[in-house]
């Protein structure tokens, strides 16, 4: 399995409504690209901080959604007052426990 990892800081103010994107317009998208496995969400509220974890099946998976990934990310951040992206990575997931 693999991991992208999205880092998004905005205001603290704003953390409620970057749930909100998320949940309701980020996930749903993401959900449609073959090899999507799952995703956490992590925030911070008194910083604004913010981690979305994407979870693919398989490094090509998570290749292959990299254009679709950037949009739904562009477009949840531009739904989100003062948000920005700090930064995106990719991880090979070695320990998976839920």
């Amino acid at each position: 399995m693999y991991a992208r990892v999205t880092t998004i800081q905005g205001p603290p103010a704003s953390v409620d409504e970057s749930i909100i994107v998320t949940r309701e317009k980020a996930l749903p998208q993401a959900r449609q690209i073959q090899g999507f496995k799952g995703a956490l969400s992590l925030v911070d509220r008194t910083t604004g901080k913010g981690l979305t974890i994407t979870l693919w099946e398989s490094e090509e998976s998570l290749r292959t959604s990299d254009e679709a990934a950037s949009q739904i990310r562009s477009d949840a951040v531009s739904a989100i007052s003062g948000a920005e992206i700090v930064s995106v990575e990719r991880y090979e997931v070695a320990i998976d426990e839920r």
